[in-house]
């Protein structure tokens, strides 16, 4: 009973905007199909060589690097809300062109122009919430955005493995209504709350001079921060390329068994991850939970270079799961606490930038490592990096908050 009060008390004082965004965000990642099936579908379907295939998913990241500065950049100029929908809306027709291209270079270019668009949704999103949440919440809204993130990728891979076996341009289309119907579902709740929430801020600036803020790009605290970020995303996010590959090649799981074992983490992140930073917030100190963060990642891949049986992967898979959840949620909120409230959209973006930086380096680093030194070797490889990053955590998220009040529930 005590579990079952903590975990539907973490749901608690959340606002109706909060809710409404991770609505959006659930809608949107359920069509998220496309990008743990890229890799599978540039070799199988494209013919693309391995690697090939890990240079043209780095354009997914370069184009991520560019659409979170120019995300975070134009928030702070026109505001959250046209940028969300925008992104929203002009990924729709970019989704539907991916099939039409057939060549790597081709690929390439619309996955650069479709990452650029899709990606300046992310530093907007994580100033609405920000905007819309109780400053004691913020992290629980982080959370609840994410849990919506991963509901929908316990939905889509699991579903996209599916009518990937059938035909790959359903994964395309269906991404495509998805974000669709995320845009306008999130222009109809949010026009009259944005129109509201301009005047408000009008009234601040006809009556109070607002401070001028620095540049995230001046403050070297927060560039160390965002480095030890890229450095784990780059890890992590092999989750997202190099695992599929090594789940199809290695461990010879059909195309259906690897979007169910992605939808099991999913479906798994969903029904631990509110408990979870619960339980973080309550006894762990925000460095402690990187720390446990960094170093759970860190065993789950590590383990793969042990074992390919099932047991072994689903074991990891739990693992990996926790381990972001007492990760990735944190890292918003820590950039929340150290931004102004005048440049968050500034902050946001450089963190996002260091995801980005990493979606451009792991498909390529990943997949040159497994081909020249096997999987073995990289996964061991993998675990050993983050153990590092989990240390480097722990010493230097205190040294970047000192100064800063840091709130919880």
């Amino acid at each position: 009973m005590k579990l079952i009060r903590l975990y539907t008390n973490s749901f608690k004082g959340l606002s109706t905007e909060s809710w409404m965004l991770a609505l959006v965000m659930l809608i949107n990642r359920s069509g998220s199909m496309v990008l743990p099936f890229l890799g599978v579908y540039m070799i199988n379907h494209l013919h693309f060589s391995i690697e090939n295939t890990g240079v043209v998913l780095s354009f997914f990241g370069i184009g991520s690097v560019i659409g979170s500065w120019l995300g975070g950049f134009i928030t702070d100029k026109i505001g959250e809300y046209k940028v969300q929908s925008l992104s929203l809306l002009l990924s729709v027709p970019l989704f539907c062109l991916i099939p039409v291209f057939n060549t790597e270079a081709g690929v390439a270019a619309i996955i650069l122009l479709q990452s650029i668009v899709s990606e300046s949704f992310r530093p907007a999103n994580s100033v609405a919430i920000t905007k819309y949440a109780k400053p004691e919440n913020i992290t629980r809204a982080f959370s609840l955005n994410r849990m919506a993130v991963n509901l929908g990728f316990s939905i889509g891979p699991a579903l996209g493995g599916i009518l990937s076996a059938i035909s790959y341009e359903f994964l395309f289309l269906c991404n495509a209504l998805a974000a669709l119907l995320a845009g306008i579902l999130y222009i109809i709740f949010f026009r009259k709350r944005n129109k509201l929430a301009r005047l408000k801020v009008k009234k601040v600036y006809e009556t109070v001079e607002l401070k001028k803020e620095s540049s995230p790009y001046h403050d070297g605290k927060f560039m160390v921060y965002c480095l030890l970020c890229m450095v784990f995303s780059i890890c992590f996010f092999q989750l997202f390329s190099t695992l599929t590959i090594f789940y199809k090649d290695s461990a010879h799981l059909s195309q259906q068994n690897i979007g169910y074992i992605l939808g099991y983490s999913g479906f798994l992140v969903v029904l631990l991850e509110m408990g979870l930073v619960q339980v973080a917030e309550k006894y762990f100190s925000l460095a402690a939970t990187m720390f446990l963060g960094a170093l759970i990642c860190g065993l789950s891949y590590a383990l793969l270079g042990f074992s390919h049986h099932m047991v072994t992967l689903v074991v990891s898979m739990s693992l990996l799961c926790v381990g972001e959840i007492w990760a990735l949620p944190f890292m918003s909120t820590i950039t929340a606490l150290r931004a102004g409230k005048n440049n968050k959209g500034a902050y946001m973006g450089l963190n996002g930038i260091s995801f980005s930086i990493a979606f451009i380096i792991t498909p390529s680093l990943g997949t040159w490592i497994a081909e020249k030194f096997g999987f073995t070797v990289l996964w061991i490889g993998t675990g050993l990096v983050l153990i590092i990053v989990a240390i480097a955590f722990y010493c230097v998220v205190p040294w970047m908050l000192r100064h800063k009040r840091v709130v919880h529930d």
